[in-house]
């Protein structure tokens, strides 16, 4: 179903007994989320987002989904994208996470903080963890895209750090004081 016709349905009723999308943020920000920060280049130049949707799906293939918001300034590239590469972030990389986060701005103006995979992927220097991956499917879902990606590609170092982790509007990392069991 298109944004067209999801916004036709909501016009015609079809979802008359829709939740207010505040009361539906309200009760996602206290569900934490894992960081991410997804990079790509369609061919006109590198773009990235930041990202608390990122979820693996399959190992089987090895599938993992992330949504695309239609308000982010970077969807239209992402959108054009073959390719991303999912970085996740660890805690030490808040700034990372905030600057990618940030409309309106060179996300890629501090060109030592990254570098060009050989297969021309944007890839964030600091970043422990990342995936690279070819799109696979894309379904529009209200007001977003949620993106199909199979992997490719992984670095995952032996020793990673904290992850960061994102909850009720603030940053937060998870480690051995966090552990319940």
């Amino acid at each position: 179903m298109s944004r067209g016709q999801s916004a036709q349905r909501v016009a015609e009723g079809a979802f008359e007994d829709m939740l207010p999308a505040e009361q539906f943020k309200a009760a996602f920000r206290n569900h934490p989320a894992g960081v991410a920060v997804v990079t790509a280049d369609p061919g006109d130049g590198p773009v990235g987002l930041t990202a608390s949707s990122v979820i693996s799906v399959s190992a089987n293939p090895p599938l993992l989904v992330f949504s695309l918001s239609a308000f982010s300034s970077a969807a239209p590239a992402l959108a054009r994208a073959g390719t991303v590469v999912v970085h996740l972030l660890g805690a030490d990389q808040v700034q990372l996470a905030k600057t990618f986060a940030t409309g309106g701005i060179d996300r890629f103006a501090d060109t030592g903080s990254w570098s060009r995979l050989v297969t021309g992927e944007p890839v964030l220097a600091g970043a422990p963890i990342w995936l690279r991956g070819r799109i696979v499917d894309r379904m529009e879902a209200g007001d977003s895209t949620v993106v199909a990606v199979q992997v490719l590609q992984a670095r995952a170092p032996e020793q990673t750090p904290d992850p960061l982790v994102y909850h009720n509007r603030s940053w937060h990392t998870l480690g051995e004081q966090s552990a319940l069991a």
